[in-house]
């Protein structure tokens, strides 16, 4: 009787899978938003990687390394155009347009402190 009462307390029940629930839609990632969060990501990195780099060298930057952050500028600002333009699309998964939003900003933010930090 008490090897029963062991061997009940021991059974686990695992869920059982639910193959019968498919989800079908139309939405898709859009181009235009991967392609925002790619310059996000880059623009980020490259920032990140500038100031890294300043560090080592003691806090001067050189000249290589603003033009690198220049040209993240120009990143950032097309990804957010182009994050901003694939938001507005009608069904469409909404992550990788509001992913590349926020890393653009982000880059633009971290550009902005850094040229307020240079002039101070």
């Amino acid at each position: 009787m008490e090897e029963q009462r062991k061997s009940k307390k021991f059974r686990i029940k695992l869920p059982k899978r639910r193959r019968e629930r498919y989800v079908f839609t139309d939405k898709k990632h859009p181009e235009k938003g991967i392609l925002s969060t790619a310059f996000g990501a880059l623009s980020v990195c490259t920032i990140a990687y500038a100031v890294y780099l300043s560090f080592l060298n003691g806090g001067q930057a050189e000249a290589k390394y603003a033009a690198a952050v220049l040209f993240c500028i120009f990143y950032s600002i097309a990804g957010l155009i182009l994050g901003i333009i694939s938001r507005m699309e009608r069904d469409i998964f909404t992550l990788f347009p509001n992913l590349g939003i926020v890393l653009n900003v982000l880059a633009l933010i971290f550009m902005g402190v850094l040229l307020f930090l240079a002039f101070i």
